[in-house]
């Protein structure tokens, strides 16, 4: 398992290794901070919905070793997820706090980009056994703020794009299916636990 979670590990950082031979070889286009913004926030959008895939794969083919890289994968989300904040903070605002804080005021895509930004903040820096020990029951109901997370996301995409919203929509296709494989599963287990009370008594 020790092989798998570096091979991951290694594979996770192969957009950043892209991204950065990309900006030091001005292979960039015409707008290269617009294309960074893109593809670091693309990138924590698809390593957060491969988390998400985790438990459904799992109840789906009885596959449990990818459980044991959910974690390592959800923090992969967050850092790209950081670099594309940073991007907007540093190459696109330049640190103009005054002019960030307007916009995630008053831009709707902003706005929902960052709360997703914040919960994501909060799951990375409690994803350790110490918070899940500390929280309890409440480390569960934490992490569940995962999919609010997600949700935002995806608006976040379908909002600031203009013209083409083709790869947001995928996007958003991909996470409502994921949310469906859910739903089955809890219904079908309750009669299945109700049938067992009765037939034990």
């Amino acid at each position: 398992m020790k092989k798998w979670r570096l091979l991951v590990f290694l594979a996770s950082l192969l957009p950043l290794a892209y991204m950065t031979w990309a900006a030091f070889s001005d292979n960039r286009g015409a707008n290269p901070v617009e294309a960074l913004s893109h593809e670091t926030g693309s990138w924590a959008l698809r390593f957060l919905l491969i988390t998400l895939a985790i438990t459904p794969l799992r109840r789906l083919t009885g596959w449990r070793r990818p459980v044991l890289l959910r974690r390592m994968l959800g923090l992969f989300s967050f850092f790209y997820a950081s670099l594309h904040v940073l991007v907007w903070l540093w190459l696109d605002r330049e640190f103009a706090w005054g002019g960030m804080l307007a916009d995630i005021a008053k831009r709707p895509y902003i706005t929902v980009g960052f709360l997703s930004f914040l919960i994501l903040t909060a799951l990375a820096a409690t994803s350790n056994a110490l918070s899940m020990r500390r929280l309890g029951l409440r480390w569960k109901q934490l992490h569940r703020l995962v999919y609010v997370a997600a949700l935002l996301a995806v608006l976040h995409f379908i909002w600031l794009v203009k013209a083409d919203l083709l790869e947001p929509m995928v996007y958003l296709g991909i996470f409502s299916l994921l949310m469906l494989l859910r739903i089955p599963r809890s219904r079908k287990a309750r009669p299945f636990r109700v049938m067992k009370k009765r037939v034990t008594a």
